[in-house]
């Protein structure tokens, strides 16, 4: 705001110069300065006067078109017309009727319009010659030096007024489709909210329950059967924890707290409990990494001990590496022998892991390696 308020004023004073200039070096030129004396020094005094005016402040610009309009119609007065009609003030007026138009409120300018004609009229009938015997001559003049420049100034007026109209309407508009959209995703995201928590809670919750009432029902001894159900039980505990958390987000609740890197351990031992042997291993130095990476790599690893316990068998190596520019996650399993593929869903978890990778501008390979599976993830990380 300083910097426009600082360039209206410098352009300012540039028009301002430049009248005082051009108006005064045409009054010097074509005036008899020698023959009339004191009286064309008075009218170039006063264009001077009025021309280094029109450097102030815009809610001035009314009284300047009016000083401006008498300097007009006053200098005939005080010169000698015998050697032509000068004024000290041709160029002045011209960007007086201007300011006029274009900063004033319309009550005010249109009383500096009259006052501008009211001026270039009698100044133009007390200068003689030919165009004071001349309506038309008259009209021009008057057309010219009063009205044009008026009008002027009112049209900028308007299109900055029209511009700036049509820019509040895009802002307005664009907020509300904003708004719109805002408002059509918290819609969904509630929609799916209740469908997750109206149909997969209450069935993950009566797997659970079922589970433990089949394992409570079972005789005493730690059978394959009882270590089965067990696992069954603490795999939907942990599923309705992660249920809750997603519940959590797309309710938008800042508060909602994802799993990271910490729970790592709690997953391995979620899928041993389930009987697939599984170990973990982390070299490097642990450091701290951005919240969304941290449930990135989380979420990577969840997805890949999941087709193992689908596909794979054990042992499962899971190895989290540490390195000085970049984090590796590697996840390794046996291959189940007879296994089918599933047409449907193939590959759809891969696809979902390749989103998060390419995500974080990572890489990702995996495939076959003999009667092995593995994946392994890397992730750019700043050096420390």
């Amino acid at each position: 705001m300083h910097d426009i308020s600082g360039s209206l004023r410098r352009q300012s004073l540039l028009v301002a110069l430049v009248c005082v200039v051009a108006d005064a070096s045409l009054f010097g030129l074509r005036s008899p300065l020698a023959d009339v004396g004191w009286r064309a020094w008075v009218v170039l005094l006063c264009g001077v006067a009025v021309n280094a005016a029109l450097a102030g402040p815009a809610r001035y610009s009314g009284w300047v078109a009016l000083a401006h309009a008498v300097l007009f119609a006053g200098a005939p007065l005080l010169l000698c017309t015998c050697n032509g009609y000068v004024v000290g003030n041709n160029a002045g007026i011209l960007i007086a009727g201007y300011r006029a138009g274009a900063w004033l409120r319309p009550k005010p300018a249109v009383l500096a319009l009259f006052a501008l004609l009211a001026g270039v009229v009698a100044g133009c009938i007390e200068g003689g010659g030919r165009t004071a015997s001349d309506w038309r001559l008259i009209a021009i003049s008057v057309s010219v030096s009063g009205l044009l420049p008026w009008l002027v100034g009112r049209y900028t007026t308007a299109r900055r007024a029209y511009i700036a109209d049509l820019e509040r309407v895009a802002d307005e508009r664009r907020q509300h489709e904003e708004e719109a959209v805002k408002r059509a995703v918290l819609e969904e995201r509630t929609t799916i909210a209740r469908d997750l928590h109206d149909v997969i809670s209450h069935h993950v919750s009566a797997i659970g329950v079922h589970a433990g009432a089949a394992r409570l029902g079972l005789p005493d001894g730690d059978g394959p059967v009882r270590k089965s159900l067990g696992a069954v039980e603490s795999a939907s505990r942990s599923a309705m924890a992660d249920l809750r958390r997603l519940l959590d987000l797309l309710h938008a609740q800042p508060d909602a707290e994802q799993p990271g890197l910490d729970n790592l351990d709690e997953l391995v031992e979620t899928v041993r409990a389930a009987g697939l042997p599984t170990r973990l291993t982390l070299r490097g130095e642990p450091r701290e990494l951005p919240g969304s990476l941290d449930v990135a790599l989380y979420r990577i690893a969840q997805e890949a001990l999941t087709n193992a316990l689908r596909h794979g068998e054990g042992p499962v190596e899971v190895e989290l590496n540490h390195g000085r520019t970049e984090v590796v996650l590697t996840v390794t399993n046996g291959l189940r022998a007879g296994r089918r593929e599933e047409k449907e869903h193939a590959h759809r978890g891969l696809a979902g892991i390749r989103q998060r990778v390419t995500l974080f501008g990572g890489q990702v390979s995996y495939g076959e390696s003999g009667d092995r599976w593995q994946l392994r993830t890397t992730f750019p990380v700043e050096s420390t």
